[in-house]
């Protein structure tokens, strides 16, 4: 192997498939990045064999061939490079740098032993606008939480219907629905949905790589894996693929802990109500609880936080109310990621029961719900 590579173009390249590489002393081959070239492209892979990233960049081949070499040294040394064309050649299976005055080799491994990146040919995709798909996955992305006795709930759930993404997470303390409108059909879907759980890693992993494209993505679909794939303008190559396996197992009926009634209903300012419970949270001890009392008759929320070393902090924030006085003991930290993932000036906060679900979701926008559980006070 022989091409020749501008050094930002390599550069941004390796930038994006050493995001999954890791220490593996169990298969060091992890740690590394295949370089191979196809046609007139330079393509780049990674995987830690639940996820594999692989991008392609148009440049000169003078001589085809392929390399494995540590992806994180590799890139740290790139970075370093003046920006000039750089000429990279295999040798003895490892790489010959050269660019302007450096002349380096750099020891590399077998390409056979690195793992081979699955391929979706024949499959089928369905293709949706990639900044409306991100946007909506991000909003979503940091509900679900690692849980060996729940795998199910460890990853995003994606429901596909007719013209309807539904993106879905949980921990079992919260929970968030994103619905994502798709103008036109996104394929017959008069006779089924397509259902699948992603796991949290590539999800955002595909939130940092294609996030800011302007677009549409290609996703495929097989029983066990899904590839996320951005074109390449004025050529049939892809830009990059982000593939990963799905989590089996069945994904709970969330929906039956979505609130239907509820007892009092909030509109309050977003960013502050926000703040306060920012402030209240320096006050919230160990377990990170807040209390909120519900004052429809002063037409205000009361924010209450209480630690015997630091003090207390009392607040109150304007607010629409309508139903019954209440107050509900939070984690803190559960209500703020929810009013962060909302973007509308003001918040709908509805609440069922001292100790049922609540639920916040945007003025104006029924696209997005955030299912909160109170906690238990501790406090007198």
């Amino acid at each position: 192997m022989k091409v020749e590579i501008l050094k930002e173009n390599l550069k941004a390249g390796l930038n994006i498939v050493e995001k999954i590489v890791g220490k593996n002393p169990s298969l060091p081959i992890l740690d590394n990045v295949l370089i191979d070239t196809e046609d007139s492209f330079l393509s780049l892979s990674s995987t830690d064999l639940e996820t594999a990233i692989k991008l392609w960049i148009l440049t000169k081949i003078v001589k085809k061939g392929k390399v494995v070499v540590p992806a994180k040294f590799f890139s740290n040394f790139v970075s370093l490079l003046p920006n000039e064309k750089i000429v990279l050649e295999e040798k003895n299976q490892g790489i010959y740098v050269e660019c302007g005055s450096f002349k380096n080799q750099i020891q590399g491994f077998n390409p056979e032993e690195f793992p081979l990146i699955p391929e979706f040919n024949n499959l089928e995709f369905i293709e949706v606008d990639n900044r409306k798909f991100c946007q909506g996955l991000s909003q979503i992305v940091d509900i679900a939480a690692p849980s060996q006795s729940r795998p199910e709930i460890s990853g995003i759930y994606f429901i596909f219907s007719k013209n309807l993404i539904k993106i879905v997470a949980t921990d079992s303390f919260r929970l968030a629905e994103k619905n994502i409108m798709i103008e036109g059909d996104l394929r017959d879907f008069s006779k089924k949905e397509i259902s699948f759980i992603l796991p949290q890693k590539p999800a955002r992993e595909l939130i940092n790589i294609l996030g800011e494209k302007e677009g549409k993505v290609k996703i495929y679909f097989s029983a066990s894996q899904i590839m996320f794939e951005f074109p390449m303008k004025d050529t049939p190559r892809p830009q990059v693929q982000v593939i990963s396996r799905l989590i089996e197992g069945e994904y709970p009926n969330y929906e039956e802990i979505i609130p239907k009634k509820f007892k009092t209903h909030v509109i309050v300012k977003r960013d502050e109500f926000l703040n306060q419970i920012k402030a209240a949270a320096l006050f919230s001890g160990k377990i990170n609880e807040i209390k909120i009392k519900v004052n429809p008759q002063n037409k205000e929320l009361e924010i209450f936080a209480q630690d015997q070393g630091l003090g207390e902090s009392k607040s109150s924030v304007p607010a629409k109310i309508e139903g019954e006085e209440m107050e509900v003991s939070f984690n803190y930290k559960f209500l703020s990621d929810g009013l962060i993932n909302i973007k509308s000036s003001e918040v709908i906060f509805d609440l069922s029961k001292e100790e049922g679900p609540c639920i916040l979701k945007p003025v104006g926008d029924a696209s997005y719900i955030y299912v909160v559980m109170p906690i238990k006070s501790t406090q007198a």
